[in-house]
């Protein structure tokens, strides 16, 4: 059964479309907007052009935003621009060249390398220890 999204394409091809692949990623993040105020939530997946994070607030499509969140090379302040919303879950696309767009290449190759080696580590375990 082929999936086919509302561009006409199957979803597959919309998913290899991506500039850069997602890593999964659980951390704090700190939204600032000039419509809803400071905002806070958790991150779900990043890519060097983009983070998604679970907000329990809105923010307005297509607001520019200052984002915050803390990676394990170090603290990210970058503006990015609400792309996408699906209930709680919202994706933002990093805007301008920015002084931590390298922290978060390298937090993505190193990502990439982790999840390739040990898998989801968020994920419970199915062979509990003893």
């Amino acid at each position: 059964m082929e999936v086919q999204n509302q561009f006409g394409g199957d979803a597959q091809s919309l998913v290899d479309a991506r500039r850069h692949p997602r890593f999964k990623l659980d951390v704090e993040i700190k939204i600032y907007s000039r419509t809803s105020g400071l905002l806070s939530g958790r991150t779900v997946d990043i890519s060097e052009s983009g983070i998604s994070a679970m907000l329990t607030m809105e923010v307005p499509l297509n607001e520019v935003v200052q984002l915050e969140f803390a990676l394990r090379a170090g603290f990210v302040a970058v503006r990015a621009l609400v792309r996408q919303r699906n209930c709680f879950r919202y994706g933002f696309q990093f805007v301008d060249p920015n002084p931590a767009q390298e922290l978060i290449r390298r937090t993505c190759r190193e990502l990439s390398v982790d999840q390739a080696l040990f898998g989801d580590l968020s994920k419970p375990s199915t062979n509990p220890t003893i």
